[in-house]
């Protein structure tokens, strides 16, 4: 026989249970539409057809010179004169150097010893007095300091050809005419704006508390300035200590006027001025003498320009 089925008693007090309501999920949603991808505002459409010729054209401003004074260096003169441009490497000869070495109106070791010499006193007289007076400004409050800043920045704009001519009269007024003392005077002092510049624009990056924390420890500002935020300063020292160097080396007209032939004192600029002066038309003479003076720069450049390209960013990056 069927059998009933059987029902629960709560069940049956309760009666049938209702289904569960769907929660409120609100006004229905319009479906999502298509939108058209944005495009990038920093890209132009049709770069990348032009950029490379163009980089190409930069380039070869560049490039074209550099090579035409690397590959004469090792040429004859008649083969200077045949074909500037090529390279007959079985012709290649390393006497025109081993010649511009013992040429006796141009003693490359002595301008060398001179211009690294230069170089050493203006790098280290900039960094005396520039440092501290960056520190004074970047932590001043007042518009004195601003002033100031902009001051020295405004020296930047001023050509150091212009400022020659007054500079020898000075020098002449104090005695410092031709001698080693005033042209690291005037040379460092070319230095000052970039040098305030930049020290100045890095240390304002340097966290305020580091000197007042130093101060709690009983030190002054000198001494907070040599121990806590000089250290800090290395990568914008070496930046700058890598663009004076460049500044010096490849110096031309300061040297020529201030210390001037009669002073015996040559640079490695003013040397081979001195030297290709007679053979101006003796390629043979001139090729090798400019690459001895631009060798060390572009090298010095090659090894330290990531130190010029971290110093310069490492300001933006810190805080």
């Amino acid at each position: 026989m069927p059998t009933e089925p059987t029902t629960s008693p709560r069940r049956a007090v309760l009666g049938p249970v209702a289904p569960a309501a769907a929660p409120d999920q609100g006004p229905p949603r319009p479906a999502p539409t298509s939108r058209p991808r944005r495009r990038d505002r920093g890209t132009v459409p049709g770069t990348s057809l032009w950029r490379l010729p163009l980089l190409l054209v930069s380039a070869s401003f560049m490039v074209i010179p550099l090579w035409l004074l690397v590959v004469n260096a090792f040429k004859s003169e008649q083969d200077i004169r045949d074909s500037p441009f090529g390279l007959p490497l079985n012709r290649l000869s390393l006497r025109p150097l081993r010649d511009a070495f013992s040429n006796p109106d141009f003693d490359v070791v002595r301008a060398y010893g001179i211009t690294l010499l230069f170089v050493l006193l203006v790098n280290v007289l900039s960094l005396l007095v520039s440092a501290p007076v960056s520190y004074v400004i970047a932590r001043g409050t007042t518009r004195w300091h601003t002033a100031l800043l902009l001051l020295f920045v405004a020296g930047t704009f001023v050509p150091s050809q212009v400022l020659l001519i007054p500079v020898v009269y000075v020098l002449k007024y104090l005695g410092l005419m031709g001698t080693i003392p005033g042209f690291v005077l005037f040379e460092t002092a070319l230095t000052l704006p970039v040098s305030v510049f930049l020290y100045s624009a890095y240390i304002r990056t340097i966290p305020r508390e580091l000197d007042q924390a130093a101060s709690v420890d009983g030190l002054g500002r000198l001494r907070t300035f040599q121990l806590v935020v000089l250290p800090l300063m290395r990568p914008m020292v070496a930046t700058a200590v890598i663009l004076h160097s460049l500044s010096v080396w490849n110096d031309f007209a300061n040297p020529q006027i201030i210390l001037g032939p009669g002073s015996g004192l040559y640079t490695v600029t003013t040397g081979v001025y001195a030297a290709v002066g007679k053979y101006s038309t003796h390629y043979a003479v001139v090729f090798p003498n400019l690459l001895l003076a631009v060798a060390p720069a572009l090298a010095f450049f090659a090894i330290m320009q990531r130190h010029i390209i971290s110093g310069l960013t490492s300001g933006a990056l810190k805080g």
